[in-house]
């Protein structure tokens, strides 16, 4: 009986172990940075903010740290928080939406940097947009500003708030600690395109548009 019982359990072991190690992902980009992913709802999404700095074919996506020359830019680029590289392991890196639709491919191989209507689905598994900001951010305020209302992390999307550089104020750096900003691939129009945020002061998900020249966090979801 014994014996019976261990090869059951063994089995009932194996069959838990696969089923985790399906949902359980990694990916890997061209600089070879690894990321790990969680699926929410019928997506499954990257659970860090893209640190990259080449586009898929190998070319280069230019760093630019010059606050004058960002707020002018019309092509593809990134930028770390302050210019400062130790900010990168915690939060990612910036880009302009320019990067995000850039032919070349910001991402790697079987994602892509999401549309609005991605963001929207993501918003109605979720539930209640008010709420929603809160079961995407990471927990307490290690990263996050306190209060970092309404946080629970329940869909393990981990949000944190990387700030972002501005095309106004001659390319300044605002709200590392307190926002997280994402772009969508949808543009509104000629200058501006729309963008998911979450704040420490509430538990929404914000839509808004922004300037194509602002630069935010960029997060990937699986084809």
């Amino acid at each position: 009986m014994k014996k019976n019982f261990d090869l059951l359990s063994g089995i009932i072991f194996g069959i838990i172990f696969c089923l985790t190690s399906l949902n359980t992902q990694i990916v890997k980009d061209i600089d070879g940075n690894v990321y790990n992913t969680v699926t929410i709802g019928s997506q499954v999404w990257m659970k860090e903010n893209l640190k990259v700095t080449h586009y898929r074919n190998g070319d280069v996506i230019p760093e630019v740290t010059d606050v004058t020359s960002w707020s002018g830019l019309i092509t593809g680029a990134y930028c770390n928080y302050n210019n400062d590289a130790g900010n990168v392991p915690t939060y990612g890196r910036l880009y302009n939406w320019y990067t995000v639709v850039d032919s070349r491919n910001l991402y790697p191989t079987g994602w892509h940097v999401p549309s609005d209507a991605e963001w929207t689905t993501l918003e109605t598994y979720l539930g209640i947009y008010y709420l929603a900001g809160g079961k995407l951010k990471e927990t307490g305020i290690i990263h996050w500003q306190s209060p970092n209302t309404g946080a629970d992390n329940s869909s393990g999307f981990t949000a944190l708030p990387g700030g972002q550089r501005s095309k106004g104020n001659n390319g300044v750096f605002v709200d590392i600690g307190r926002y997280g900003y994402w772009w969508t691939t949808s543009a509104l129009d000629n200058y501006s395109a729309w963008a998911y945020s979450v704040g420490f002061s509430d538990a929404g998900l914000h839509r808004g548009s922004s300037y194509k020249q602002n630069s935010f966090s960029v997060r990937c979801v699986k084809e």
